[in-house]
C-alpha cells in the first residue's frame, strides 16, 4: 500500500507538473525554430505591428526595387536543401554576403545593402534554410547554417568570379558567419566579417529574452528544456556552443556592432566576445540607440560610415 501511493505520488508529479513544462517547451521551441506551415518565415515583414520594424523594411523593398536591374536568382544545394538567394551584380570583383536572423528573409537584408553598394561591392542576400523561398524545417542557429554560407561563398568565387567575399551577419546571421569563418578550410578569399548584435550564446541571450519580454513567465526548467529540443531536433549545441567559444579562433577581421540599447545582446557578452578574439584586424564600435538589430535606423551615416570605412581598410 505504502509503494502503490508513491508511485501514485510519482506519477501525479509528472502528469502535472514535469509533463506540461515539456509541453509547453515543445510549444515555444516549435513557435522559435521549427517551420510548421510554408508560409511561417516568409518574406512578408516579421513584425508588421512594429512601427520602426515596418519602416526598416520597406526602405529595404525601396532600394531593392531601385536596383531591380542589377539583380538576377542564385541557388545552391547544401545537405540535401535547395537554397536561394539574388545576386546584385553592380559590376565590381568583389562581394558581400549578407545573413539576416531569424524570422528572416532576403528582403530583410536588403535594408542593410546600400552602404556595401557605396563601397564598391556586389551583394549577395540569402533566405537562409527554413526561411523565405528555401527548402528546410528547422533552424539550426548557425551551427548548421554555416555550412550553406561556405556554399554561397564558393558561388560567388568560383562561379560569379568574386575575388574576394566579406560577411555582414545581423544577430544569429553573426553567429552563423563566425562560424564560417573559424571553420576548418575557410578559404582566403573570404576576407572577414562584420557582425551587428552578435550574442555570447544563444542560450544567454534567449535567457535574456525571457527576462525583458515575459517578465512574470516562469523560466525553470522551461528554458532549459527547450535547449534540449534545440540540441534533439535543431542539431545545436548552444549551451556550451556558441560564439563565446569560437571567438577565440577567428583570425580575420571582424568590426563588432552594438547598440547601448540592446537588451539581448548586451554590453558584458559583446566586451567578452572583443577582448577575447585574436584577430589582428578587430574593432568594436559601440551605438548609443538602438534595439536589437536595429542600430542602423537609428543612425544611417554613422553605420554606413562605420561598414565603409572598415571596408576600405581591408584593402
Amino acid at each position: 500500500m505504502k509503494w502503490g501511493l508513491i508511485w501514485l505520488l510519482l506519477l501525479a508529479v509528472f502528469l502535472f507538473f514535469i509533463l506540461p513544462t515539456f509541453i509547453m517547451a515543445w510549444v515555444l521551441y516549435s513557435i522559435l525554430l521549427r517551420r510548421t506551415k510554408p508560409e511561417k518565415f516568409g518574406r512578408e515583414c516579421s513584425f508588421p505591428e512594429d512601427e520602426e520594424y515596418v519602416r526598416m523594411y520597406n526602405i529595404g523593398l525601396e532600394w531593392g526595387e531601385k536596383y531591380a536591374g542589377y539583380k538576377k536568382p542564385v541557388e545552391i544545394v547544401s545537405e540535401g536543401l535547395r537554397l536561394v538567394g539574388e545576386f546584385f551584380d553592380f559590376g565590381g570583383d568583389s562581394a558581400v554576403l549578407i545573413i539576416a536572423g531569424r524570422t528572416e528573409s532576403l528582403l530583410y537584408s536588403y535594408y542593410f545593402a546600400d552602404p556595401f553598394r557605396q563601397a564598391g561591392r556586389n551583394i549577395l542576400v540569402i533566405d537562409n534554410r527554413a526561411h523565405g523561398l528555401s527548402e528546410g524545417k528547422v533552424s539550426s542557429l548557425g551551427q548548421r547554417e554555416y555550412m550553406d554560407l561556405l556554399r554561397w561563398c564558393a558561388l560567388l568565387h568560383d562561379v560569379l568570379g568574386q575575388k574576394r567575399v566579406f560577411l555582414h551577419g545581423v544577430c544569429i546571421g553573426a553567429s552563423a558567419a563566425l562560424f564560417a569563418l573559424t571553420s576548418e578550410g575557410c578559404p582566403d578569399y573570404i576576407e572577414g566579417m562584420s557582425a551587428e548584435g552578435m550574442y555570447y550564446s544563444f542560450y544567454r541571450s534567449f535567457d535574456n529574452h525571457m527576462k525583458a519580454d515575459r517578465p512574470d513567465k516562469m523560466r525553470f526548467p522551461i528554458m532549459q528544456e527547450v535547449m534540449l529540443y534545440i540540441r534533439l531536433f535543431s542539431g545545436a549545441n548552444v549551451v556550451t556552443d556558441g560564439p563565446f567559444k569560437r571567438i577565440g579562433l577567428m583570425k580575420k577581421p571582424i568590426l563588432f556592432l552594438y547598440s547601448k540599447e540592446d537588451v539581448y545582446s548586451t554590453s558584458d557578452q559583446a566586451e567578452y566576445l572583443y577582448s577575447h578574439c585574436t584577430a589582428p584586424g578587430k574593432k568594436l564600435v559601440w551605438f548609443d540607440r538602438g534595439a536589437h538589430s536595429r542600430i542602423r535606423i537609428n543612425d544611417t551615416e554613422g553605420y554606413d560610415r562605420t561598414l565603409k570605412d572598415f571596408l576600405a581598410d581591408l584593402i
